[in-house]
């Protein structure tokens, strides 16, 4: 059997769904899910376009509540910034390991649209490398 993990992040529209992206792209076996504490209405276009720029389509995803989640049994629960390391719920389910990854929001880049982009494009792949790194310690 396969982990169950839960990423989470703030507004479920930029880092957490990358990770999740990611941690699928890995292991089609996993069970991945993403949620924020205070979800966005839609994933960032600009998250999408810097996934698919590596072959890993997000478009389909879309932000979803942690409260969807609170009764549910996970292998790992993940948050991804700091906002949602702080805010996050208490699990009522069963959470056998909790793990914080810590990212700077792509969402908060300003600039030229091309400035904006490389910020997406160096979060992404520090996510990249953090949840390849998660992946192989969960798998030895």
């Amino acid at each position: 059997m396969k982990a169950k993990i839960l990423v989470l992040c703030t507004g479920n529209s930029c880092r957490s769904q990358m990770a999740e992206g990611f941690l699928k792209s890995f292991d089609s076996e996993l069970e991945v899910f993403s949620a924020g504490v205070n979800p966005a209405t839609v994933v960032s276009s600009k998250a999408v376009k810097v996934m698919a720029e590596l072959g890993i389509d997000i478009s389909a995803n879309y932000p979803k509540n942690v409260d969807r989640f609170i009764g549910d049994e996970f292998d790992y629960v993940i948050t991804v910034c700091d906002h949602a390391n702080e805010t996050c719920p208490v699990f009522t389910g069963k959470v056998k390991n909790r793990l914080h990854i810590g990212f700077e929001d792509p969402a908060e880049a300003k600039g030229t649209e091309e400035e904006v982009l490389a910020f997406y494009r160096k979060v992404r792949d520090e996510i990249k490398i953090g949840f390849r790194k998660f992946y192989n310690e969960i798998n030895l």
